[in-house]
């Protein structure tokens, strides 16, 4: 294992995050904040509990969701993209660098990003809303699982794009709309029958819904299935990556 290496890829992705606080930490941070006042403070006062839970405390595993999904896939398509742009990519790839040892660079680095933003969110959450949380443990791995594998995710997309515009496609087209219509701001179970079997078939609902039980007991969906589908996602992302450096998909000229 070349420890050097994955800490020198992982140093320079952190020191780039860094750089741009504002854009990566502070906007994510009050954007959610918005979030929390309008539907936890202002409109949730007015709604009734779900599940006994009461609606602004509801939504917090939902929205923090939401910003990991968003900031996992986002670092590290940007983080393996410009290297592709710029083309020091070849020198990576010339270099003695396993590719696994790439990945954990990029995707570690990435990750953790997402993990300090998780919790940063959760913190500024019980600034607005009261909430406990059930299991510390079960969160912590989720938030863990969920950074590492939209983090792969995120690897994937910054390979396959080729300009600065598909880096932003199948987040804003595909992932956010997901994660919306997954139960962020709702329980499933308060979607007619159809809609309930139909909204099964979308993966972001295992991911809200896991972590909502390790806040407050209760889930949609059980949260030892929503553990294995967290599992499954992560071992097909891992697969895919190994075919891009094994085959050197849009890597390689």
């Amino acid at each position: 294992m070349n420890l050097y290496a994955i800490k020198a890829i992982y140093k320079f992705e952190m020191a780039r995050w860094f750089r741009t606080l504002a854009q990566s930490v502070i906007s994510p941070v009050l954007s959610t904040s918005l979030y929390f006042v309008v539907f936890g403070s202002a409109i949730g006062s007015r709604m009734q509990a779900i599940d006994g839970i009461s609606y602004g405390a509801f939504i917090v595993p939902g929205l923090i969701m939401l910003s990991l999904l968003s900031e996992s896939i986002s670092n590290a398509s940007f983080g393996i993209y410009m290297p592709k742009w710029a083309g020091t990519i070849y020198e990576l790839l010339s270099a003695p660098v396993a590719w696994y040892e790439t990945v954990i660079g990029y995707v570690g680095a990435a990750a953790t990003k997402s993990i300090c933003l998780g919790l940063l969110i959760l913190a500024t959450a019980r600034i607005f809303v009261p909430f406990e949380i059930a299991h510390p443990f079960v969160m912590l791995l989720f938030l863990v699982l969920t950074s590492v594998t939209f983090s792969l995710f995120g690897f994937i997309i910054g390979v396959w794009a080729d300009d600065f515009q598909k880096l932003q496609i199948v987040p804003l087209l595909i992932v956010t709309p997901l994660t919306f219509l997954g139960g962020s701001f709702y329980s499933i179970k308060m979607l007619p029958e159809i809609w309930q079997k139909i909204t099964l078939f979308n993966p972001v609902v295992y991911l809200i819904s896991g972590f909502r039980w390790a806040f407050y007991g209760q889930s949609d969906v059980g949260v030892g299935v929503s553990l294995a589908m967290t599992a499954v996602f992560l071992a097909v992302c891992l697969t895919a990556v190994w075919w891009i450096f094994r085959t050197g998909y849009r890597l390689k000229v």
